[in-house]
């Protein structure tokens, strides 16, 4: 008897050996586990909608009102919040300082922190003392952070003043640091920088000590130098850790309030005003809540449509791969 023939006897079922099932899970089983799951999950569930879904509702709701904040909201305005909203002078430049406290932390903080990372990252004596130091300043809360630089930049009697008075190029920034609307904003970013820029170095330090040391080897021996491995090889690599530094600086601009608060007030003439300042302004100063409550909707809806661009182009490309099925197969 040939091959041929042996195989063209077999049975067609024959040829696929029959998969094995595990052992079948009992229905109390599986009432057990999904008891297990909505007994861990409900703590989480219960905190989320009391801290994060009930008050987005509530301020939904209540924008739709002229609200002084105590009692129900009774008298209805619809859209007149938004349509004052979308005409407010300060509002618009709440807009625009917003945009442009995220493009200058993307410009000078992301690079700063970048850079002190890869530089820390290599082997040097003390180094562990440098991380902490500037690590140091983002665990002081914004608070301190804003009373400590209020007291630095006091007009005339400041540590500012003292340095920079004597210096051809500074000396005509003594006594207007804060106090001055042209240079308020450069100087809040500059205190930003100082506070914030600590954070993104950890994360980029962790991001580069997760890059195979092999990789950068297999680089050098092929004659790349220090600037093209970094650009080539190091980049690349790092770009998820890069893409998620910059959504949580992009997110922490937007929501900037307790820095501003605490050094500026907002001032000098709304120079250095937030959406977050002005929402208290409005408020807990002149309880105007269903006018807050609008800006607060406001600066709900833009940090979601970014989120969901950030998912859409960003996050997506990262976990592209990353999840398979269960079979093993993407």
């Amino acid at each position: 008897m040939t091959l041929s023939a042996t195989t063209e006897d077999r049975p067609r079922h024959a040829e696929r050996a029959p998969r094995k099932r595990g052992p079948e899970v009992s229905a109390g089983k599986r009432l057990r586990g999904w008891l297990a799951s909505v007994w861990f999950l409900t703590p989480a569930l219960l905190l989320f909608s009391c801290f994060v879904l009930i008050p987005i509702l509530v301020a939904f709701f209540t924008s739709f009102f002229k609200w002084g904040g105590f009692g129900f909201p009774n008298d209805f305005v619809g859209l007149d919040n938004y349509r004052n909203l979308a005409g407010d002078d300060v509002f618009r430049g709440d807009l625009w300082r917003g945009l442009l406290l995220v493009v200058l932390s993307l410009a000078v903080q992301l690079p700063l922190a970048l850079g002190t990372a890869v530089l820390l990252n290599q082997k040097m004596r003390g180094r562990a003392v440098y991380r902490a130091i500037f690590f140091a300043p983002y665990i002081l809360s914004e608070v301190i952070a804003g009373v400590l630089f209020g007291i630095i930049f006091l007009p005339e009697s400041g540590l500012a003043d003292t340095l920079v008075e004597d210096l051809p190029l500074l000396g005509g920034l003594a006594g207007k640091w804060f106090s001055d609307p042209d240079t308020a904003l450069p100087t809040l970013i500059a205190v930003m920088t100082w506070k914030y820029f600590g954070f993104h170095m950890m994360i980029y330090l962790a991001g580069l000590q997760g890059i195979p040391n092999e990789i950068l080897e297999a680089a050098s021996i092929d004659g790349a130098g220090p600037w093209r491995r970094f650009r080539s090889v190091t980049l690349p690599l790092l770009a998820p850790t890069l893409r998620i530094s910059v959504f949580l600086s992009v997110i922490g601009s937007i929501q900037l309030f307790d820095l501003v608060w605490v050094t500026t007030t907002g001032g000098p003439t709304h120079a250095t005003e937030t959406m977050a300042v002005t929402m208290y302004e409005f408020g807990f100063k002149r309880y105007q809540m269903g006018y807050a409550s609008a800006i607060s909707v406001a600066m709900f809806l833009i940090s979601m449509v970014f989120s969901l661009l950030y998912q859409r182009f960003a996050l997506r490309r990262d976990l592209q791969g990353a999840v398979t099925s269960a079979g093993g197969r993407r």
